[in-house]
């Protein structure tokens, strides 16, 4: 199976405007999650795709590949999809820009899934990892994910699921990390589908895959990325690198 990494990068942000070409130990955030990206070896390409000039000039600069959006786009799936629609390839994952510090082993873990779904029955992998601060629980930024005994989704939620009604059963609460691998055709049906009412009360793209009835393949990790969130963040970022 082809297998790509794709790397939306979006040139705005709430929080911290222009942190993808923010320094980091000499080389802009951007570059460094594109180079960490490939030294994963786990690919057999990798693009980030943008809808900023400045991004896409900073990555063809350094050597590496990108793609410029035509079109203005509500999630990073969908601006994932419009640049691989026309791309030979078999498996699409979603890293994200702000992450520099990529991990190989979750990444493995997640394209293992696909090995060894010999009925296809995959249409998605993801990964999630167990959270136990109560904080953390509650907090609406931490997306929660409960899944069947299979392993897969169930439903994605900013709120407490399961509500702890008796807190005596073993609930273990799990937080969803945005990294995503997506067979190409499961891609493109969510860029072609309309966002529906789960999916735009909980400002969460995965619903819409599970409205439809896409599967989603949930993977436990321990493995917790570094996001470059805050200027704070990338201070961090600067003293680990």
């Amino acid at each position: 199976m082809k297998t790509i990494a794709v790397i939306p990068a979006r040139y705005a942000s709430t929080r911290f405007p222009a942190k993808l070409m923010q320094d980091l130990g000499g080389k802009t955030v951007i570059t460094r999650t594109y180079e960490a990206a490939v030294n994963t070896g786990l690919f057999d390409d990798v693009f980030v795709v943008t809808d900023s000039i400045l991004i896409y000039d900073e990555i063809i600069s350094q050597g590496g590949k990108a793609i410029m959006s035509v079109k203005e786009h509500e999630s990073g799936s969908d601006r994932i999809a419009e640049a691989v629609e026309h791309l030979d390839v078999d498996l699409v994952v979603n890293v994200q820009g702000d992450e520099p510090f990529i991990n190989a082993e979750p990444l493995a873990k997640v394209l293992e899934v696909f090995r060894n779904d010999f009925d296809q029955k995959v249409d998605l992998a993801s990964l999630m990892v167990e959270i136990t601060n109560e904080d953390d629980i509650n907090n609406p930024n931490n997306v929660k994910v409960v899944t069947d005994q299979s392993g897969f989704a169930l439903y994605f939620s900013r709120s407490v699921i399961p509500y702890p009604r008796d807190k005596n059963v073993g609930v273990r609460y799990m937080k969803h990390i945005g990294i995503y691998a997506f067979r190409k055709e499961a891609l493109l049906a969510f860029y072609h589908l309309p966002m529906k009412s789960l999916e735009a009360s909980e400002k969460l793209e995965q619903l819409r895959y599970l409205e439809y009835g896409k599967r989603i393949k949930m993977v436990e990790t321990t493995h917790v990325g570094i996001g470059i969130d805050t200027v704070e963040d990338l201070e961090k970022a600067r003293k680990m690198i």
